[in-house]
């Protein structure tokens, strides 16, 4: 199994990355049923005023290669694209457990 770590730190006011986020987030949500190499996936978004990053997503998959097929799934691509123009900056670990 592998697990598929990014976290996303979003552009603008504290209330437009709060609502990025959430339509990103429910959008992540729904891949699992669309995605069949998606065993599961999590979402966050982060609450700490203190802490800079926005968004942390965790899914599972069963190899490797599973990792870019979900990638590369219209579906994904299309939940990343709610991004486009409000990320700053991402940063991902993929790791076998």
């Amino acid at each position: 199994m592998v697990k598929h770590i990014v976290t996303f730190k979003l552009t603008g006011t504290p209330e437009e990355r709060k609502e990025v986020a959430t339509r990103f987030k429910n959008a992540l949500l729904e891949l699992p049923a669309a995605i069949d190499v998606l065993r599961s996936i999590e979402v966050g978004i982060n609450e700490n005023p203190a802490e800079s990053w926005d968004v942390v997503l965790t899914a599972t998959v069963d190899c490797m290669a599973d990792v870019e097929t979900y990638a590369k799934h219209p579906a994904h691509v299309a939940a990343a694209g709610l991004l486009a123009g409000h990320k700053a900056d991402r940063a991902c670990v993929d790791y076998t457990c």
